[in-house]
């Protein structure tokens, strides 16, 4: 039984004599096998082949014997058990490797003759460094015979069909799969096209029912609306009339009063110039008095240290003075800061009566005249509460009449509220007329979509059927070629065994060793070139048709061809056999 541990396509470094190194592309695979002798239990088997050439065979089995004398050749230090998966981790490393410009890791096949024919190569595993290039492993494979060549295509023939017979099973599983799909997308689509139709004419009679009974709604809110709009304008109308004349009486007796404001203003003015002269006067007299007091001053500086009370006394004096000073306007705080001043003055000037005497009949006179400037004020200030009560009489009518004009405009924004209410769900219905039209565009894209795949599916299925058509022509092609050519060589071997080197010799003996050489070019026809070893002393007979012996089956014709000059070995085609009789 064998078990196959590595099978990779690894880009390897030919090179032969007398030739320049180059690059191809060789598939390696590593297997273990049980073989039948009873000195070896296992052996390791690598085998070297081109997908291109499918006769291009190199291979070597190492037993435990064999491993043995390579360990001590090479100087391995890895036992038989774990050669094949150190040789594997060698092989991916070369093939991570093969990507870069300058690999560090390289697989090379060296072989001693201008070609990869029939004779042994060298598979060697080399470390590249600045310094020298070192071989981690070197293997000496054997070019693979016809009986080799043979069991390998019967093999890869074996796995076509496998895969051939893996694929036609697949094919009928989609096959019928995709029937199954079709018929269901089929009844699928028939039940959306139903559904659509119905969704388009319930569509269709929804809007035409909405917008007659909103067209119908919105013309008699309108006319109501116009209706309400003509009541309220007349009301207003007369209203503002009304207003207007109240407005008008009220404004012509508020002139009248404030006419006799103006004379009363007057009047007051008239007395305001009169007492801010007679402050004037005072303040004439102030001045005077002020110079006096100076004097006075001079006069209790002997005092002040006597009486340390007089001395704050005099500075809130000037403190009065000062303010007196900056506060000319407001009579009642000169009044009393001139008390102040004739109440310090006299506690202060004991001595100077005469001067206390003139100061009281002055504040006499200036209280008498603050009496009669106190009764106007309050005359005025009752005469302003009046025009006030007047002012808030008229605010609060105003105020009434605004919250009238406020109740009918609450009533034109309820009415407003509503034509906006209606024209909202005017909206609704449109946003979910649009909706629908998505859904049904939505709808349409997917059965759009599904025929595609359809179509798709229906190209695959007609390019598999063709596949297989061809390739069950090139079988049956490549059977009948084999058939021709053994019985060809079946009539060679019956009527030509006794002469050595005839004709059909050649071609028995051709067919036996298979050391044939065919040049495929790319781009021409398959003209093949033939060429052949002395045939040998005795012929070997051939296997007869009927003995139990099973030809394995035709190879694809893709396998057959080849890039580049590579020789090909194996059977020669029929129109070399039919020239060589």
């Amino acid at each position: 039984m064998a078990e196959q541990l590595f099978c990779k396509g690894v880009s390897a470094v030919i090179s032969s004599a007398g030739c320049e190194e180059r690059r191809a592309d060789i598939r390696l695979t590593v297997e273990t096998c049980t073989s039948s002798s009873p000195i070896h239990k296992k052996e390791l088997t690598v085998r070297i082949t081109d997908d291109a050439d499918p006769l291009f065979l190199y291979s070597v089995a190492i037993g435990e014997e064999d491993f043995q004398s390579l360990k001590s050749q090479q100087g391995l230090l890895v036992d038989f058990s774990a050669f094949p998966q150190k040789f594997i981790d060698l092989l991916e490393q070369c093939i991570l490797e093969q990507g870069k410009q300058v690999p560090r890791f390289l697989i090379q096949l060296v072989t001693s003759s201008p070609a990869l024919d029939c004779m042994p190569a060298c598979l060697n595993v080399v470390e590249t460094n600045p310094f020298k290039h070192l071989t981690h492993l070197s293997l000496k494979l054997l070019a693979g015979s016809d009986s080799d060549i043979k069991k390998y295509l019967a093999v890869c023939i074996k796995n076509l069909k496998m895969e051939n017979s893996m694929l036609e099973d697949k094919l009928h599983r989609s096959e019928e799969g995709l029937s199954k799909r079709l018929t269901v997308t089929q009844q699928a689509l028939a039940e959306k096209s139903k559904e659509l139709d119905k969704l388009q004419n319930e569509w269709t009679s929804q809007t035409t029912s909405l917008t007659n009974k909103y067209s119908r709604e919105i013309t008699a809110e309108k006319e109501k609306v116009l209706r309400i709009q003509a009541q309220y304008q007349l009301q207003h109308e007369q209203q503002k009339k009304e207003m207007e004349a109240t407005c008008n009486r009220k404004v012509h007796h508020l002139e009248t009063r404030v006419s006799e404001f103006e004379t009363v203003n007057k009047d007051l003015t008239e007395k305001k110039y009169k007492s801010e002269s007679s402050i004037r006067e005072l303040k004439s007299k102030f001045a005077g008095l002020e110079e006096e007091y100076q004097r006075a001053k001079q006069e209790v500086l002997s005092l002040r240290r006597e009486n340390s009370t007089l001395d704050t006394e005099c500075h809130e004096k000037e403190k009065l003075l000062n303010q007196l000073r900056t506060r000319i306007a407001v009579l009642e705080q000169e009044v009393k800061d001139k008390e102040q001043v004739v109440i310090r003055s006299t506690d202060v000037c004991e001595s100077a009566q005469e001067h206390k005497k003139k100061l009281e009949e002055s504040l006499e006179m200036k209280q008498l005249q603050i009496g009669k400037f106190e009764t106007t004020v309050k005359s005025i200030s009752e005469e302003l509460l009046k025009a006030n009560e007047i002012i808030k009489k008229l605010q609060g009518e105003m105020k009434k009449l605004m919250e009238k004009m406020k109740l009918k405009n609450a009533v034109t924004l309820q009415q407003e509220k509503i034509i906006g209410e209606k024209e909202q769900t005017l909206q609704k219905e449109r946003l979910e007329l649009l909706n629908v039209k998505q859904a049904l565009q939505q709808k349409e894209e997917e059965v759009f979509k599904l025929q595609e795949q359809l179509d798709i599916t229906v190209q695959k299925l007609e390019e598999s059927k063709q596949l297989l058509k061809t390739n069950e022509n090139v079988i049956s092609w490549l059977n009948k070629q084999l058939n021709e050519n053994k019985i060809a060589s079946m009539h060679g071997a019956s009527g030509h065994s006794d002469m050595p080197c005839a004709g059909s010799a050649t071609n028995s003996a051709a067919l036996q060793n298979g050391l044939v050489r065919i040049n495929l070019s790319a781009n021409s026809t398959s003209t093949p070139l033939h060429e052949t070893r002395p045939c040998p002393p005795t012929s070997t007979p051939l296997v007869p048709p009927n003995s139990g012996h099973v030809e394995p089956p035709g190879l694809d014709m893709k396998y057959l061809k080849k890039d580049g000059n590579l020789p090909l070995r194996g059977l020669k085609p029929l129109s070399v056999a039919s020239t060589g009789k």
